[in-house]
């Protein structure tokens, strides 16, 4: 029992001391110790590294998930060490509404069909975000908190002790110093000098030790930041695989559409059959996102005459035909359009009236329309 009160008594006279130095430096009566100017650019570059992993991670989470109610409730179940329960999407949700609407109001009337096709592409639309949202969370969030409640932890420990080290310091140096003056006064504080010297030995040691564990850890932040690096490749690349199966949903959605309304309005030219979306297989999801076409536009009626156009007699005009390189494979709607192959060259020319977004190419014997974001025309 008096070993631990005299312990106690020990560390609040340690404490009381470094808060005297403290207080003491903060208002200019007492000297500091300070770091070097590498020493203190490390200690920027880690709190700046800190600050801007928090505001990145808030950020994707507000990104993965808007709800802040459904944020709360994921971050006390990561707390509580639990499974956080599997959430429907919103798009899974809609697909839902749409599926139970069709059924109620009708499932072979145009409406209900309609519904039901957007509801299964709505479906797999959620289920396309449920898998963007996993893949972020475990290559891209979960390395950020690893870092802020690892890492960075131990580098806050460290830092605190370096400081409390660094006052220790201080303060001997201050002793010191005064029992230097007052040597000069009276030669019975020799004992007194010698003492403090000592203290000032042990302090200074201590304190180099801790400084140098201190700088390793904090030298250790170009480590962090070449795994956060891979980490946001990881997070760009599942982003980027995400919006690409979003694009070939709609188009495809898109392109059922059009035959349902062609169906149900015959006669009427409700808008330009989509291309298909370049094959994701072959290329990288980067490279998708990056080069993927944009589609001709539906705006509307088509231009008289060209809905009722006779490939048969179609010749090419006297000037003003070109060579095209395809950029991607495409899979020809009916028999108006060419089908194109990727890499192949083709010829193309533009008829009066024809929509912007297509021209009529040409391969050998054959010939058809073919969408202008498909295809690089060679001067």
């Amino acid at each position: 029992m008096d070993f631990n009160m005299k312990k106690l008594a020990s560390d609040a006279g340690i404490f009381f001391t470094r808060a005297v130095q403290f207080t003491e430096e903060k208002f200019g009566q007492a000297e500091k110790t300070e770091l070097d100017a590498n020493f203190e650019n490390l200690l920027a570059r880690a709190d700046s590294t800190k600050n801007w992993t928090e505001k990145i991670l808030r950020q994707t989470e507000v990104l993965l998930q808007p709800n802040p109610s459904a944020r709360v409730e994921e971050f006390l179940y990561e707390k509580l060490d639990r499974k956080v329960p599997s959430r429907v999407t919103n798009g899974e949700l809609l697909a839902q509404y749409m599926a139970e609407a069709a059924s109620e109001l009708g499932p072979t009337t145009p409406y209900g069909k309609t519904l039901i096709k957007v509801s299964e592409a709505e479906k797999r639309l959620g289920a396309a975000e449920r898998d963007f949202i996993h893949a972020a969370s475990i290559n891209f969030l979960t390395p950020l908190r690893n870092f802020l409640e690892g890492d960075w932890k131990t580098i806050s420990k460290e830092r605190r002790l370096l400081q409390n080290r660094r006052l220790d310091l201080d303060v001997c140096k201050a002793r010191l110093k005064k029992a230097k003056a007052a040597e000069a006064k009276a030669a019975l504080w020799n004992d007194e000098v010698d003492k403090s010297e000592q203290e000032l030995r042990v302090a200074q040691t201590e304190f180099d030790r801790q400084a140098e564990v201190t700088r390793l850890l904090l030298e250790g932040i170009s480590s962090t930041h070449v795994n956060h690096l891979r980490c946001l490749q990881e997070f760009v690349e599942s982003q980027t695989t995400y919006y690409a199966q979003c694009y070939r949903h709609m188009l495809d959605l898109q392109k059922q559409l059009g035959s349902s309304q062609g169906a149900i309005f015959p006669g009427t030219f409700v808008g330009t059959t989509e291309p298909a979306s370049p094959p994701l297989s072959s290329t990288s999801p980067t490279t998708a996102a990056a080069t993927m076409p944009m589609e001709p536009s539906v705006a509307g009626p088509a231009p008289p005459g060209e809905a009722a156009l006779c490939l048969e007699e179609v010749a090419p005009p006297a000037s003003g035909t070109r060579k095209a390189r395809v950029l991607y494979d495409y899979e020809a709607a009916d028999s108006s359009e060419l089908a194109l192959l990727a890499d192949e060259l083709i010829t193309v020319y533009s008829l009066p009236g024809m929509d912007p977004d297509w021209l009529i190419g040409e391969r050998g014997n054959k010939k058809g329309k073919v969408p202008v974001t498909y295809l690089e025309l060679l001067s």
